[in-house]
């Protein structure tokens, strides 16, 4: 199996590595095409194959068929900006069967931060289509993504992996939950409309909040979370004179910059007198300048910081996960047996074709004979034991060196191919 997934995620690197290394959503069909040449250049004969997952807990590079690590490396140090030295320690690496594995586990949410995640699936699925659409799928990396889509689907229904919410956005919504008593009392500024602050607008609902402003880049997609809410929306370009309003903040936006930066929210702070406000910043890379936390009434958490209250959430989720892993092994050995049998459909072929060229030889052969006035009986006779004699010659070769190396193995599995007896003049020496 060729296969090789190459990533950094949370448990091996911090929040501000992990956004030197994002690839933004917009670029990463020319990211892909990058990759994919490099890879091809590199294998010389063959075509590469590269799918890249990047959110807010990892930035993975999936390959398929050549499997050159070197190059992965150096083509994400040199797009990142990055000196390979910097991240080389963080970096993990799977193979075959554990890559396969270990992307399994990453479609249904076995190995995010958020025990059971998901979104991770759709995340993958998108990844999976900017990498067909520019056509980096080949006959490696193309099935074995399917095979993973169709297993983690396996996952989510046969086990309660997700029933309990433990998403980044349930935490998010809980630690605010911790410090206000009352959310409905709190007003909340949601920053971005994607699907994450789409979770953690249902969250907020849920939890009682209903002063609820959503702030976007562009303002239709603000107003179709926010009149789903029944809130207000605004331009992100408002949020210098309007930020002093809310006492919760929670962002997660696709921006390769800060958008929220310490002198906004210096100045926000005193027009509230200093009245405390409460921010998350889910994105990677960051939506609030990190300095932001340094202000002594502003109080900012990161991604990674909401790892302790996913963690209670966690406990019930252990069980399933158990379950869940019996089921993506069963998925791995599944793949394994299609690949093995793929790879045995190349050698009956060639069987089957060299066989028929034996066939066609003694054929001719036997149409000459006759042509020039041979009796079609001798013809025949002739015909079955010329075929009979081609097709043995190189078994009965093997079989006796075998039997003289006292190689079982083969013996053994001559026994099979041509269906003999178990004992037999080739156990002789």
């Amino acid at each position: 199996m060729q296969l090789m997934a190459i990533g950094i995620n949370y448990a091996t690197a911090s929040v501000a590595l992990r956004e030197k290394l994002a690839i933004a959503p917009e670029a990463q069909a020319a990211a892909v095409v990058e990759l994919a040449a490099q890879l091809t250049a590199a294998a010389g004969d063959s075509t590469g194959e590269a799918l890249i997952l990047s959110t807010c807990n990892r930035t993975e590079i999936v390959v398929g068929g050549l499997q050159v690590e070197s190059v992965v490396l150096e083509w994400l140090a040199t797009y990142c900006g990055v000196a390979r030295a910097e991240f080389i320690e963080h970096v993990y690496t799977h193979r075959g069967r554990d890559a396969l594995n270990h992307l399994i586990r990453v479609a249904s949410g076995l190995d995010s931060m958020v025990l059971g995640e998901p979104q991770i699936f759709g995340q993958m699925k998108s990844a999976f289509a900017v990498s067909r659409g520019v056509n980096a799928l080949g006959a490696e990396l193309g099935p074995a993504l399917e095979h993973v889509f169709a297993v983690a689907k396996k996952v989510r229904s046969g086990t309660a992996i997700g029933e309990n919410p433990v998403s980044v956005a349930y935490a998010a919504v809980a630690m605010a939950q911790r410090l206000f008593s009352e959310l409905a009392q709190a007003r909340v500024l949601l920053v971005g409309a994607g699907a994450t602050i789409e979770l953690v607008a249902k969250h907020m609902r849920d939890a009682g909040a209903d002063q609820i402003t959503v702030a976007n880049r562009t303002l239709e997609k603000a107003h179709i979370l926010a009149s789903a809410l029944g809130s207000r929306a605004m331009l992100l370009a408002e949020l210098p004179e309007n930020l002093s309003d809310f006492d919760i903040v929670i962002t997660s936006t696709a921006s390769q910059l800060p958008i929220i930066g310490k002198g906004m929210v210096e100045q926000a702070m005193k027009a509230r007198k200093h009245k405390p406000m409460f921010m998350v910043d889910i994105a990677v890379p960051r939506d609030i300048e990190p300095q932001v936390a340094e202000l002594p009434d502003a109080y900012l958490y990161s991604v990674d910081d909401l790892k302790g209250i996913i963690d209670q959430n966690v406990k019930l989720r252990q069980e399933e996960a158990g379950k869940a892993q019996e089921i993506i092994a069963g998925g791995v050995e599944q793949y394994q047996s299609w690949v093995r049998s793929r790879d045995a459909s190349d050698l009956v072929v060639a069987y089957r074709d060299a066989t028929q060229i034996m066939c066609d030889e003694q054929l001719h052969k036997a149409r000459q004979l006759l042509a020039s006035g041979e009796s079609p009986e001798a013809v025949l006779e002739s015909f079955a034991r010329s075929l009979a004699r081609k097709m043995m010659h190189t078994p009965t070769v093997e079989m006796r060196n075998a039997a003289a190396a006292a190689d079982k193995n083969l013996l053994d599995a001559a026994r099979i191919l041509f269906d003999l007896p178990e004992s037999g003049p080739m156990d002789e020496p």
